[in-house]
C-alpha cells in the first residue's frame, strides 16, 4: 500500500491546542487522566447540540427530529438528545427502558425491527409506544396482545418500497427485504388493521443509511412522499405520521465531502407544501442516527509499544477491534479504508512517518490503522479514532478475547 492518506484527518470539529487535541473543552491528555484508564470513548455534548441546530437551520420547521438510538445507546448521550429532538427509535427493549427514562413521552417513542417476541411487543403495549409492524404475523400478534392487555396498541406500518435510496452504504429497501411488508401489499395489511381494531398511527419508509449524495436522498424522499399518499388511501384512519427515514452520511474518508442540508431542506419544503394539501393531518418525522452523533465521538487507546518488523513501523495499543469494529474495517467494508486517525496528544508536527496501528489480539484483523501518516509516536502517546460517535462500542464484539471493556464519557 502507498503512501496515500494525509498527515492526519482534517481537523474540522475538535480544536487543536498546544499540539494537543480538545473535547468538550477540555485537553485529551487532562481527558484521559480524569477517565483513569484507556481505552476510553469521549462524546463531545455541545457538537451534538450544535448538530440539531445546523439541522433545525436547514430543514423546514414542521419536521420532526426522531434519534435512532441504535446509533449510540449510552444513556448520558440519549439523556442530552432528549432535550433536543422530537421522538426516539428504538430496536429492543433494552433501548426502549432507555428513551422511557428520558423525558420524551411514550407516544414519541417507536419500536422497530424484524423479530420482536411476544414478551418484547407487550412491553412496548403496556408503555404505550409505537411498533412499526414488520409483517402481517407480527400484527395478528400485536393484536392479540392488546387484547389481553385490555388497551388498543400503537401501530405503525414498516413499508418495504419498490425503491432504494441510491448511493447508499447499506441498502434498507428495494427488491426483497427482512424488513417491513412490501408496499403491493400494505393495502390488504391496512384493510385488516381496521378490522383488528388497532390505533393505526401511519408509516415508516426507510430505504437506506451513510449516503453522502443530496440529490440520491431528495429522489428518495419524493417517492416516499409518494408513497406515502397513494398508501394513505387505504388507511383506516388518517395519517398521522409519515416517518421517512434516515439515511444522511457523514465523511469518514479521504476525498468524501459533507452532505449539503441546503438542497434537502429546499426539497423538503416543497414536498410539504404538497403533502399539506393533501394529507394535512399529517407529520413528518425524519428517524436520524450516525448524523446526529458519530462526528462528535472520539475514540482513544493508548501506544503500548513501538515495534518494527521487515521495515514496517507498527504501533501497538490497549484498544482495537473488539471495542472500535467499525475502525477495523470489518463492519460492512469490502475494500478496508482508514478512518481519520490521528496521534492525539501530537496532533501537529513536521517529524512524520508511516506506521499501521493495531490492537493487542491475536488476529491479523485488529487493525486501526494501515499505514498511513501520522506523527512521530512513542510508548504512551494516545491514539485518537475520529467520526466514533455512531455504531462504535456497542456495535463491536467486545467479548472476543475477554478484554476488559471500555469507559465511555459525555463532556
Amino acid at each position: 500500500m502507498n503512501d496515500q492518506f494525509p498527515q492526519h484527518a482534517p481537523l474540522t470539529q475538535f480544536p487543536v491546542q498546544e499540539n494537543c487535541l480538545q473535547i468538550g473543552g477540555i485537553p485529551l491528555i487532562w481527558l484521559a487522566q480524569r477517565v483513569g484508564v484507556t481505552p476510553f470513548y469521549a462524546y463531545d455534548r455541545q457538537k451534538i447540540t450544535e448538530r440539531i441546530a445546523l439541522l433545525r437551520q436547514h430543514l423546514p420547521v414542521d419536521v420532526l427530529l426522531h434519534y435512532a438510538m441504535k446509533a449510540n445507546p449510552m444513556p448520558a448521550v440519549v439523556q442530552h438528545l432528549a432535550s433536543l429532538v422530537d421522538g426516539i427509535d428504538v430496536a429492543s427493549t433494552g433501548e426502549m427502558k432507555v428513551a422511557l427514562d428520558t423525558i420524551i413521552s411514550a407516544e414519541s417513542i417507536s419500536f422497530a425491527g424484524p423479530g420482536k417476541k411476544p414478551h418484547e411487543l407487550s412491553c412496548a403495549i403496556a408503555a404505550g409506544i409505537v411498533l412499526n409492524a414488520e409483517s402481517e404475523l407480527e400484527i395478528e400478534l400485536i393484536a392479540q396482545l392488546g387484547e389481553q392487555l385490555g388497551v388498543a396498541p400503537k401501530v405503525a406500518i414498516r413499508v418495504n418500497p419498490e425503491f432504494e435510496l441510491k448511493s447508499s452504504g447499506m441498502k434498507m429497501g428495494g427488491g426483497p427485504k427482512p424488513f417491513g411488508i412490501d408496499a403491493e401489499n400494505v393495502p390488504e395489511v391496512l384493510m385488516r388493521i381496521g378490522k383488528l381494531g388497532l390505533h393505526f398511527v401511519g408509516f415508516h419508509i426507510f430505504c437506506g443509511s451513510q449516503n453522502l449524495n443530496a440529490i440520491a436522498i431528495c429522489e428518495a424522499h419524493t417517492k416516499i412522499f409518494q408513497l406515502g399518499i397513494r398508501l394513505a388511501d387505504h388507511a383506516p384512519s388518517p395519517i398521522r405520521l409519515l416517518n421517512i427515514g434516515g439515511g444522511f452520511g457523514v465523511p469518514y474518508f479521504p476525498g468524501e465531502k459533507a452532505l449539503n442540508l441546503a438542497v434537502i431542506g429546499e426539497n423538503l419544503q416543497n414536498l410539504m407544501s404538497d403533502l399539506q394539501q393533501q394529507l394535512p393531518e399529517t407529520r413528518i418525522a425524519l428517524e436520524l442516527g450516525r448524523y446526529l452523533v458519530a462526528e462528535a465521538g472520539i475514540y482513544v487507546c493508548r501506544i503500548l509499544e513501538r515495534k518494527q518488523s521487515r521495515g514496517q513501523v507498527y504501533l501497538i495499543t490497549d484498544g482495537g477491534l473488539h471495542h472500535h469494529l467499525a475502525a477495523s474495517g470489518n463492519l460492512g467494508q469490502v475494500v478496508r479504508k482508514n478512518y481519520p486517525v490521528i496521534i492525539g496528544n501530537k496532533v501537529q508536527g513536521s517529524d512524520t512517518e508511516i506506521v499501521s496501528v493495531v490492537g493487542p489480539l491475536c488476529t491479523p484483523l485488529d487493525v486501526i490503522a494501515e499505514r498511513m501518516r501520522m506523527t512521530k509516536a512513542s510508548a504512551g502517546d494516545l491514539v485518537v479514532v475520529l467520526q466514533s460517535g455512531a455504531y462504535g462500542l456497542t456495535a463491536s464484539p467486545t467479548a472476543f478475547l475477554n478484554h476488559p471493556l471500555p469507559m465511555e464519557v459525555l463532556v
